[in-house]
């Protein structure tokens, strides 16, 4: 038994011996997706609402469709109309938190260069990234002293420039500050003497973009107009309708629940499409 033993012993030892010849490439790391639940929290973020998570924002759409699909049903007695009127009001906190975000974003899109050129100004005067940063809290733009200043706390608190970028980034939630946070982590791991030409290149094109999307904003305002005036007409007619019960008793029934149904997804479908075709699209976080 000793002389199998100690040839399996053997040839095991030759395998592994030629085994570590061959190292395993490791499996490149997979870009985390873009998830829905992302970009809600985002637009909480950008909108104000630090303190307010994806699911409560949730749950208050939840809680706004019961509550007026119950007050429609107890006004109009058309089980139909009132949950397309509950599903309608259910929309509306998520739609008021897009549109606050989509308004800071465009105001974002005006002070982020003052922004940059205060860091390359503190930069050449001396000071270092940490304290370029820090500054901001008390001379950068009022939309963003907040997050500047609980940078400047986190990085007194630890020392740690990177953790201390990494959380100014989920304070901010926006592109232009993700590129400009990963610029200065660059630029401080690698050094050099470009850092402030990099910034003003950053700052020119930062105003030229911001001018050209407020031109292209203003052209096409009344196409996002249009899109919201042609889905809000016919609920409006039928919100109207409901003074009248009698006007109503014609969509208790299959008919009147198919028509509905179809209507709403005709509205909607043609809602989406206006708004692709005339809201310029919004930039992604790539660099998250």
């Amino acid at each position: 038994m000793t002389g199998p033993l100690l040839g399996l012993l053997l040839g095991v030892g030759l395998f592994c011996i030629w085994w570590s010849f061959w190292p395993r490439t490791p499996a490149p790391a997979r870009a985390r997706r873009i998830t829905a639940w992302d970009r809600l929290r985002d637009d909480l973020v950008q909108a104000g609402l630090h303190q307010m998570g994806v699911g409560s924002l949730l749950a208050m759409c939840l809680v706004v469709l019961v509550l007026v699909t119950v007050l429609f049903l107890a006004l109009t007695q058309v089980p139909p109309v009132a949950f397309a009127f509950g599903l309608i009001s259910g929309y509306a906190p998520l739609a008021v938190v897009r549109m606050r975000a989509r308004r800071r974003r465009q105001l974002m899109r005006e002070v982020w260069p003052d922004v940059v050129d205060n860091i390359a100004s503190a930069v050449r005067a001396g000071l270092a990234l940490p304290e370029s940063l820090a500054q901001l809290a008390d001379r950068g733009p009022e939309e963003l002293r907040p997050a500047f200043t609980s940078f400047a706390r986190d990085y007194r608190a630890t020392g740690r420039f990177h953790d201390s970028l990494d959380r100014l980034k989920e304070r901010l939630s926006d592109p232009v500050g993700d590129r400009l946070v990963e610029s200065l982590r660059i630029a401080r791991e690698v050094g050099g003497s470009d850092l402030g030409r990099l910034l003003r290149t950053l700052s020119s094109f930062l105003r030229e973009d911001a001018r050209t999307r407020a031109e292209l904003e203003s052209r096409q305002s009344w196409t996002v107009n249009a899109a919201r005036l042609a889905l809000a007409a016919p609920w409006v007619v039928l919100a109207m309708l409901a003074t009248r019960g009698e006007s109503l008793r014609a969509y208790d029934s299959a008919t009147g629940v198919l028509v509905l149904v179809f209507g709403g997804a005709v509205s909607l479908v043609a809602y989406r499409l206006m708004m692709r075709i005339g809201r310029l699209p919004e930039e992604e976080r790539v660099l998250r």
